[in-house]
């Protein structure tokens, strides 16, 4: 039984990665594991990946572009604003300028870099670096 589908998700992310593998399959597909992987893809994590409709719910292709040394869920999701950022990142990040925060905002999720620069808050939900 799965309590997180995100975390899930992300951790299929990171093995497959270790494992040396290019591309590996989410299940259940939702939006926030889009809009999560939308940001991956962005900053270079990952190449590309499909929803594909299988009956169930859907699922994710992803193709992986070997980058990821580690990603996961922040939990409890931490209330964050803009001034707070940057604690966080040197709490859940290896170095500054290293590493994305994935934050989800009343604009929508992004990365921390895109919350600062349009100078909002909302809450963490994952990182990748």
């Amino acid at each position: 039984m799965r309590f997180d589908p995100l975390a899930d998700a992300l951790s299929t992310i990171k093995n497959s990665e270790y494992s040396g593998r290019l591309e590996c399959t989410i299940k259940p597909a939702s939006k926030l594991i889009a809009s999560v992987l939308n940001v991956m893809r962005e900053y270079g994590y990952l190449k590309e990946y499909e929803y594909i409709e299988d009956g169930r719910g859907g699922v994710f292709r992803v193709r992986l572009a070997g980058k990821i040394n580690d990603c996961g869920v922040i939990r409890p999701r931490f209330p964050v604003g803009v001034r707070d950022i940057e604690k966080y990142e040197k709490r859940f990040l290896p170095a500054s300028g290293f590493g994305v925060l994935v934050v989800s905002t009343p604009l929508g999720i992004m990365s921390h870099y895109a919350a600062r620069e349009k100078h909002t808050g909302g809450r963490l939900i994952a990182y990748v670096y």
